[in-house]
């Protein structure tokens, strides 16, 4: 029998296993797990390199999707690192760390989601065999610190500055082109990549080196090619004119904003009106026409040709807004209100009594456009006064191509702000990691203590980045990665790297392959704080459920 025995007066039960076998089970004994010393690093460093395994093969131009479906069956299907790992509902508490990693790359880089926990898991699997040889984490984590600030000096060291203007944009078309090359929308990836650095150039202040990405609205719409998506130097919403009898194209508009509904006062306390004969109920049906007439005739009179409204109104309205060739659109959401008022000029108005003609935004032009036979139809508020708001349109085939659009899309916006922000760029295809890992071994060299350990381990993490590049774009990824930084260490050259897409050349700036200086160095700096920060955890307690 497989009894447990246990000392001290303990709540027991009896229990039978399939066979009729009995054995004890004790209580509270499963109530806490505790792993400690080498046990706990091992056991997190297993759970981080499980999570950057998933994301290994999603890096580069031919890295591959990942299909999730959400608990009430939603289905994504992304390679963008910070969306694959929010989307997979990570339960060991260390491998939250790196999805927490990839969000903050997202935030403040907005692109290398990927790179930098394939990055964290390598840094962490290299740690390991230093553990097996009995070296203290503390020292191992004092070595990478040290490898990541030689490797942040080398990167300042082969970066380039890239000038550009408003009208000669092509570096920041190219450094585009380079998020974009590894996501959906890789075979229209110029087209992509004008489109989003002219709408980051249409609203950034160059002076202030500022960019406010909330200015830039990505609308997405189903049908169509990814090729039909277009810039619109203005606002699209997901509306349409009121009324089928209004026109649907206005010249020259002159657009009320307003946040009062079209219909009359409601008392606020609780009522209750008697009528009693024919004459009572025609005052009340007259006052009531009254309210919408003075309502219609004070938007003419402050010289509106289109009504924007953030509330309902009903029929009569709608039907006296029309008689009045009036335009209007109503149910429009506060963000894309706040909008329009951005782009058009125009104040926001929460009473008709404070409508004036100084309140009214203006546009060129804005038209209702059908798609397709399916009847949708939305807005487009073009030629405004202050163009600082634009929109980009995505089309697809389904949903799924949309969405990740979209984030392509963000992607590439944040690259293209970041350069505007600060305009160094390494170059990519994994050149910037070989050129690091040459200089921190060679920086390896003159540290005396355990901790040269640690930075040559740090180097040869560094390669997974290169190594998994060209794993995934099917080349032989040792004899490739040793082949280029046998070149780059002996012609001296820190621009080589893994010709992924197969062009006849390792040079990237034949290639065009460019990453922003600031995004690189934040992926090191990211991936090393985390990788201290797992390598000092040397005792992990989890409670039992109660």
């Amino acid at each position: 029998s497989r009894a447990c025995g246990c000392g001290g007066v303990q709540a027991m039960s009896l229990a039978f296993d399939e066979y009729g076998r009995p054995f004890i089970i004790v209580r509270d004994q499963g109530e806490k797990t505790r792993l400690k010393g080498l046990d706990a690093q091992k056991a997190n460093i297993l759970a981080a390199k499980t999570v950057a395994k998933v994301l290994r093969t999603s890096l580069g131009p031919k890295g591959m999707d990942k299909m999730l479906q959400s608990p009430d069956g939603d289905v994504t299907i992304t390679n963008d690192g910070a969306t694959i790992l929010d989307q997979m509902e990570v339960e060991h508490e260390i491998g939250k760390l790196l999805v927490e990693l990839s969000q903050s790359q997202d935030y403040e880089i907005g692109d290398g989601t990927t790179g930098v926990v394939v990055m964290a898991g390598s840094l962490l699997e290299q740690a390991e065999v230093l553990l097996d040889r009995g070296i203290h984490p503390i020292r191992i984590a004092e070595g990478y610190e040290m490898a990541s600030h030689v490797a942040k000096e080398r990167l300042q060291e082969i970066s380039k500055d890239f000038d550009f203007t408003k009208d000669d944009y092509e570096s920041l078309v190219k450094t585009c082109m380079t998020t974009l090359s590894s996501k959906i929308v890789g075979r229209c990836k110029r087209k992509m990549a004008e489109m989003c650095v002219k709408a980051v150039l249409a609203v950034a202040d160059l002076e202030r080196r500022d960019v406010n990405l909330d200015l830039i609205k990505v609308e997405g719409r189903v049908g169509g090619h990814i090729e039909d998506t277009q810039l619109v130097h203005g606002i699209v919403i997901d509306k349409e004119i009121s009324h089928s009898q209004m026109s649907k194209n206005i010249k020259d508009a002159k657009i009320a904003i307003l946040t009062c509904p079209f219909e009359p006062p409601k008392p606020k306390t609780k009522h209750k009106v008697d009528i009693d004969s024919v004459e009572k109920f025609e005052a009340l049906r007259k006052q009531e026409q009254d309210y919408f007439t003075n309502m219609v005739q004070r938007c003419k009179d402050s010289g509106a040709n289109l009504i924007i409204c953030q509330w309902g109104f009903d029929d009569e309205a709608n039907h006296l807004l029309m008689h009045n060739k009036l335009p209007a659109v109503r149910w429009v959401g506060g963000v894309e209100l706040e909008l329009i008022a951005i782009a058009t000029g125009g104040r926001i108005v929460p009473r008709f009594q404070e409508l004036t003609a100084d309140k009214l935004g203006k546009a060129g032009v804005v038209r209702e456009v059908m798609f397709g036979t399916t009847k949708d139809r939305m807005l487009y508020i073009e030629e405004c006064s202050n163009s600082k708001a634009v929109t980009i349109f995505v089309r697809g085939g389904n949903k799924m191509i949309i969405e990740e659009t979209k984030r392509s899309l963000h992607d590439a916006l944040c690259v293209a702000r970041n350069l505007i922000r600060n305009n160094r760029i390494v170059y990519g295809g994994g050149s910037a990691e070989m050129a690091c890992s040459l200089a921190v071994e060679e920086a390896a060299k003159q540290v005396p203590g355990v901790e040269q350990y640690a930075m040559r381990a740090f180097a040869d993490a560094l390669d997974a980045v290169p190594l998994a590049l060209a794993e995934n774009s099917g080349l032989q990824p040792i004899s490739t990665l040793t082949a280029v930084k046998t070149r780059q260490a002996v012609e001296g050259n820190p621009y080589l790297g893994v010709d992924a897409n197969d062009e006849g050349t390792n040079d990237m700036t034949e290639q065009g392959v460019f990453e922003t200086l600031v995004g690189k160095q934040q992926q090191i700096l990211l991936a090393t704080q985390v990788v201290k920060m797992i390598l000092k955890i040397d005792d992990c307690i989890t409670a039992g459920e109660a």
